[in-house]
C-alpha cells in the first residue's frame, strides 16, 4: 500500500482517460492509502477501489450511445441525462456487476466531493462511514451536473456535483496530511476555462438556484475562476515537486455528453499511454 495521496478530477465523459491511468495502476498493484474523487473521478475511483480493471472503461464505451444509460430523456423519467438508476441498478447487479463486497473490505480511504447546496461549499463522504447505499447516493451526488441532473438528498441536505465547490480536491490531501499526493487531470497542460460561464448556464443556474440556494449559486459563478486558480496553483506545486501530476497529453476532444465510442476508446487509450510511459518516474516520485 502506498502512504500517499490519489486525487481524481472529475469531467463527465473525460473520465475515461483517469479510467485508462487507474487501470495501469491495477495491472501494476498500485493501491493509495488515500483516494478522492470530484464528479466523474468518484465513479473512477469507486471502480479502482472495488479493485476492478476495465469496468468504468466498459461501461462507458458499451453503453455512451443507450438512452437507458444517457440521454436527455432521462432528465425528465430518471432524474439527470446520466441515468445514475441504471448505473447502480442493472448494471452494477446484472450487466457488469461490481464488486461490492471487496469494495466494502478494501482498508483503502475513500472520500467522494460533492457541494453541499446549503452552503456552496463541499463535503466530503467517506467509505465506511456510511450504509453502502448511502455511499452510492454520495457518488451520484458528486456526479449530478447542475441544471443536468436532479439534486440529490442525503439526510435532507441537497447536494450537486462536487465540482461547482472544489474541482480538484488537492486541498483535502494535503490538509489529511498526506506528503506525497498524485493528481489525474482531465485537461492537458496548460489548459484554462474562460473566464466567466455563459450567459445561457447563468440564465439557467439562476432560475434553478439563485433564489432557492443562493450560496450555492454563488460558488457557481465562480466556478471558472476557481479551477484557473487550481490549475495554476498545481502547475507551480509540480514544479516544487510537491505533487506529481498525470493528465492528457494533448488537447481532450470528448465532450461532457459524449456518444462516440471510438472518441472514448482513444480517451482511454491516451489514460493508459501517459500511464505507463510516467510509471518509472511516478514510483520514483512516490518512494524517495
Amino acid at each position: 500500500m502506498q502512504k500517499g495521496a490519489l486525487v481524481l478530477e472529475g469531467g463527465s465523459l473525460r473520465g475515461l482517460f483517469t479510467a485508462g491511468v487507474l487501470d495501469v495502476l491495477m495491472d501494476g498493484q498500485i493501491w493509495f492509502e488515500y483516494v478522492n474523487g470530484v464528479s466523474a473521478g468518484s465513479l473512477c475511483g469507486y471502480n479502482y477501489i472495488a479493485r476492478q480493471p476495465g469496468r468504468t472503461r466498459d461501461i462507458d464505451v458499451t453503453f455512451c450511445a443507450d438512452r437507458r444509460f444517457l440521454g436527455l430523456n432521462n432528465l425528465l423519467r430518471n432524474g439527470g441525462v446520466f441515468n445514475f438508476n441504471f448505473l447502480f441498478g442493472e448494471v452494477a447487479n446484472v450487466l457488469n456487476p461490481l464488486d461490492k463486497a471487496t469494495f466494502a473490505a478494501s482498508p483503502q480511504i475513500f472520500e467522494a466531493v460533492a457541494t453541499d447546496c446549503l452552503t456552496g461549499q463541499p463535503k466530503y463522504f467517506r467509505k465506511g462511514t456510511m450504509p453502502s447505499a448511502d455511499f452510492e447516493l454520495a457518488c451520484r451526488a458528486s456526479s449530478s451536473m447542475p441544471g443536468l441532473s436532479e439534486i440529490v438528498y442525503i439526510d435532507g441536505v441537497p447536494y450537486l456535483d462536487g465540482g461547482c465547490a472544489c474541482p480538484i480536491a488537492y486541498h483535502r490531501a494535503m490538509a489529511l496530511g498526506y506528503e506525497k499526493r498524485v493528481v489525474v487531470l482531465t485537461r492537458p497542460a496548460g489548459y484554462r476555462k474562460k473566464p466567466q460561464i455563459s450567459r445561457g448556464l447563468e440564465k439557467t443556474a439562476r432560475r434553478l438556484y439563485a433564489r432557492r440556494y443562493p450560496a450555492f449559486f454563488a460558488a457557481l459563478r465562480e466556478i471558472n475562476r476557481r479551477y484557473n486558480a487550481q490549475y495554476t496553483e498545481l502547475e507551480r506545486l509540480e514544479r516544487e515537486g510537491e505533487v506529481f501530476l498525470l493528465r492528457p497529453a494533448e488537447p481532450v476532444l470528448v465532450g461532457r455528453l459524449e456518444r462516440h465510442a471510438d472518441k472514448l476508446e482513444a480517451l482511454y487509450q491516451q489514460g493508459r499511454n501517459v500511464c505507463m510511459e510516467r510509471l518509472e518516474d511516478l514510483m520514483r516520485y512516490l518512494n524517495t
